[in-house]
């Protein structure tokens, strides 16, 4: 049955894999673009360290991040050593004492809890003062009634959205709905900063939350835009005079942006965001892979294979522990690094739950090369994400899928 399927796929996938090429080719015609407006040098590639005092290449790569989110200004460091890490920079550099932090899309991600202070944790924002409130989102999409009416009391500083599903179970939110909230936000609260966490969305379409009216946007480079080639670092774009409180945040007041060596990952900080586009394809085009094959097989999955994405993300709900186990641990054992290590759901800093977590990747962690995880909590979903190369995927993905099938 799994091969009439696989055979199958390859008919029924050509449209939609179609319009992944043709976001591809728009673009990489704007990150090249991007680094022929800043003249990217082979200088460029040279490096910092100490105190990274003029580090040409580094302040040239926040020039092309900036072109390509249209943006003011950016700050992209490899002393940003995760999605979360930029998150947080953002956050503590622009919220004071006292401030109103609102997240209009539900409760953010598991490893937030200790940042915002759901835990008590004494580093929190909570701990310095800061108020939190969220608004829940109403069918995967935001609460437009409920969102106008906190802004106008005028008295919410920041404004948080997550695009991505995160651990949760709702839809990944595309930009055609970030566009219509910031334009709802605007015209009731000129002054609010709006900030987006762009994890796992960047590239997915041929536009960005900048472009829409976002203050701020932060991401990872071990996601989407280090297109499996930077080592680690993350990035944060918008406004210049909020991107540089956060570089101040990051490195030290009076000095942000100036301070920072690159210690040798520029160019492969280049060479992942010019990647990056076909990468990204790749990933899309795995995850469509996975979501075909599992919904003829008759599981749940979300997105389903022909819906609209927002992110790289695949859902698998298999509403058992066992099989949500067992699929992961597939996935590990067909991957090209560390494919004999047995997976053991353990726990793990910042989350509440024990989490099963394959990465056989060639970056700790890096969830553009072809990883799958979740939480051991009811319905068991897998969350599959990346794959460097489609046909490494396919060829991962199906022999995990024909494992599980011989022992179910």
């Amino acid at each position: 049955m799994l091969e009439k399927i696989i055979k199958m796929s390859d008919d029924e996938l050509v449209d939609i894999f179609q319009k992944i090429d043709k976001v591809e080719a728009n673009n990489s015609e704007k990150i090249l673009n991007a680094f022929l407006e800043n003249n990217i040098c082979e200088t460029d590639f040279h490096s910092t360290n100490g105190y990274g005092y003029n580090d040409i290449g580094r302040d040239k790569i926040e020039r092309v991040f900036a072109s390509v989110f249209k943006a003011e200004a950016s700050l992209v460091r490899s002393q940003l050593i995760s999605g979360t890490h930029a998150l947080t920079t953002c956050l503590f550099a622009l919220l004071r004492p006292g401030d109103t932090l609102l997240s209009i899309s539900g409760k953010p991600y598991d490893t937030l809890d200790s940042v915002i202070g759901f835990n008590n944790n004494n580093s929190s924002l909570m701990a310095f003062n800061i108020n939190y409130e969220q608004i829940d989102l109403i069918e995967n999409d935001f609460n437009y009634l409920q969102v106008k009416r906190r802004l106008s009391r005028k008295d919410v500083k920041l404004v948080t959205i997550q695009r991505s599903k995160g651990y949760s179970t709702r839809e990944s939110l595309d930009i055609n709905k970030i566009e219509k909230i910031v334009k709802l936000i605007r015209s009731v609260n000129e002054e609010v900063i709006i900030m987006v966490d762009n994890c796992y969305c960047e590239l997915v379409t041929t536009r960005e939350p900048i472009e829409v009216g976002v203050d701020i946007c932060v991401g990872s480079l071990i996601k989407n835009l280090g297109g499996a080639i930077a080592s680690n670092g993350g990035y944060i774009v918008g406004k210049l005079n909020l991107v540089e409180l956060c570089a101040e945040r990051l490195n030290v007041p009076g000095q942000g942006l100036e301070v920072g060596p690159s210690m040798g990952q520029n160019a492969s900080i280049l060479k992942g965001l010019y990647f990056s586009p076909m990468i990204v394809a790749n990933a899309l085009k795995t995850s469509i892979y996975t979501a075909y094959l599992f919904e003829k097989l008759g599981y749940k999955v979300s997105p389903k294979y022909n819906e609209s994405r927002a992110d790289i993300v695949q859902n698998i709900i298999f509403n058992d522990e066992k099989k949500l186990v067992e699929y992961v641990r597939l996935i590990q054992a067909n991957s090209k690094i560390d494919s004999h290590a047995m997976i053991i759901p353990s726990d793990m800093p910042g989350y509440e739950d024990k989490i099963v977590m394959a990465s056989g990747s060639f970056t700790q962690g890096s969830s553009i090369e072809l990883s799958c995880d979740g939480p051991l909590r009811s319905p068991y979903i897998a969350y599959q994400q990346g794959g460097i190369s489609y046909q490494y995927g396919k060829i991962i993905v199906t022999r995990a899928i024909q494992f599980l099938l011989k022992k179910n």
